[in-house]
């Protein structure tokens, strides 16, 4: 016990030297997430004890953009979670066909294959021309990939059996240009998306938004942090705004002015 809790201790004297020296700021994630990270890194790195890493980290740049990186939650595909795909196509976008314009955020982008699996759904409602799509994550890494739009081939298949299953009725690989190497999604798609760096948990939200995705990013920050980036969340949304997050986030939040309204899929509405 005193040994775990020594390491606890060592942990978050990590954490916030990153902090203090580079201004990322992770001391309210998930910390069973955090020491599965260190303990990657260390393996990878040969380091011994946390001790050696934060020396490392303290002296060496390029060392602690990697750790930042292990640190970064990049675990998407297209059309991920069919079901939700399925409800945005069926109960939540045809709301918006009558609304002049529409204003999404992508909040925790990684790689872009959400943004990207939005972007097409939209294009198939009608509704892409009069969208403006804002994508964010911390990760300058994760963003370069997201704007190039360029995904190994090898998972293709995969994204398309996505789609299909999801409600799409077309060519999965009409969106795409294929070669025995990548697949490289079409400029139709992009043109309407701006990638952006934005820190979630420090940075402010100055826009308002008709619709905030925000999936499988919560379940990496502890309860009060959750709660935080939730409420800023929230308040980023235009009234009768929809905020979505991942299916295995819970949030008890007692507030009148959001309500749930799939709670399988977990989509909020504000009033």
């Amino acid at each position: 016990m005193l040994k775990d809790s020594k390491k606890d201790f060592e942990i978050r004297l990590f954490l916030e030297a990153l902090f203090l020296k580079y201004g990322y700021d992770f001391r309210n994630y998930s910390l069973s997430h955090i020491k599965r990270r260190i303990a990657y890194r260390m393996a990878i790195e040969k380091i011994d004890t946390i001790s050696q890493m934060q020396e490392k980290l303290l002296c060496d740049e390029s060392f602690a953009k990697e750790v930042v990186s292990d640190f970064s939650i990049n675990v998407t595909d297209m059309f991920r979670d069919v079901d939700f795909f399925s409800a945005m196509r069926n109960k939540v976008l045809p709301n918006y066909k009558n609304v002049p314009e529409i204003k999404i955020w992508h909040a925790g982008c990684s790689t872009g294959q959400e943004v990207y699996s939005m972007a097409i759904l939209l294009y198939e409602m009608g509704l892409l021309n009069k969208s403006r799509i804002y994508a964010s994550d911390f990760n300058y890494e994760v963003l370069s990939v997201a704007k190039r739009a360029e995904y190994d081939i090898k998972y293709f298949k995969a994204y398309a059996d996505n789609y299909y299953s999801s409600g799409g009725k077309y060519s999965f690989y009409d969106y795409c240009d294929v070669n025995h190497e990548k697949g490289v999604l079409r400029d139709f798609l992009r043109k309407n998306i701006v990638f952006f760096k934005q820190n979630l948990v420090s940075d402010k939200v100055s826009t308002k938004y008709d619709l905030i995705f925000c999936r499988n990013v919560l379940i990496y920050f502890n309860t009060e942090l959750q709660h935080k980036v939730f409420k800023k969340l929230v308040n980023g949304l235009l009234p009768n705004g929809i905020l979505s997050i991942g299916g295995n986030e819970a949030m008890k939040y007692n507030d009148r002015q959001i309500i749930l309204l799939d709670e399988k899929q977990k989509i909020y509405k504000k009033s």
